[in-house]
């Protein structure tokens, strides 16, 4: 069955796992101090700040980021501080370069394309609108994150086909981690991991698998990039 929707990760799937670790985590966390200095009080930082418990919020989220946490609020707060260094230019939004020709060619071949990845909304649309291939928002209509349930959980991907309105037999699931394919494929979802040598990633065999996006439209019988 042709999928009707795409669903795509980001990290380890369009963009460089390096890109996460290497790039935009070590910026947050230089960022964080000032960030907080200069927008603590704005009341979109303050809602934030007022999940964040402990009497040195700072320290809290700065054990967060040590442990990369998939936590809502770290997450959110971090997307706003990316945001300052993509506007001005200090950031771009890493991807393979297999990734935009493959999804301009599904979007126009009337594939819906959406992202699901632990970090934020916001964030997400930071990397696709300013990325090294240009701006790749119009192609999508949707984003997803935390706030829709945890990537390991089938609920998540119910919820996800729910909210687009789509039959999760048509929605295909792309990732680089077996256990969210594991889940996505539990609630139904067509699922393939991408397994990028540049990456390290390992096929687990429990699902198809691709070394990159051109792969997969082979597979599904998706439409190719010119």
């Amino acid at each position: 069955m042709t999928p009707r929707l795409v669903l795509t990760d980001i990290e380890g799937t369009t963009s460089a796992i390096a890109f996460v670790k290497d790039t935009l985590f070590p910026f947050a966390e230089a960022e964080l101090d000032a960030f907080l200095a200069a927008r603590g009080a704005e009341p979109e930082v303050a809602a934030i700040l007022a999940e964040v418990p402990g009497p040195d919020q700072a320290a809290t989220l700065r054990g967060w980021m040590a442990a990369d946490a998939k936590v809502t609020a770290l997450k959110s707060l971090q997307g706003l501080i990316w945001a300052a260094g993509f506007t001005d230019g200090r950031l771009r939004g890493h991807l393979w370069p297999d990734v935009a020709p493959c999804l301009r060619a599904w979007q126009a071949g009337g594939v819906a394309l959406a992202v699901y990845s632990s970090g934020s909304v916001g964030a997400q649309k930071l990397l696709f609108g300013h990325s090294e291939a240009g701006d790749l928002l119009p192609l999508f209509s949707g984003f997803f994150d935390t706030r829709v349930g945890a990537k390991r959980e089938a609920a998540s991907y119910a919820a996800i086909a729910a909210q687009t309105g789509q039959d999760p037999a048509g929605i295909l699931f792309l990732s680089d981690v077996a256990e969210e394919l594991d889940a996505a494929r539990d609630s139904g979802l067509m699922t393939c991991q991408l397994v990028r040598a540049q990456d390290g990633t390992v096929a687990c065999g429990r699902h198809p698998a691709a070394m990159d996006f051109p792969e997969v439209a082979r597979q599904f019988q998706l439409p190719l990039a010119g």
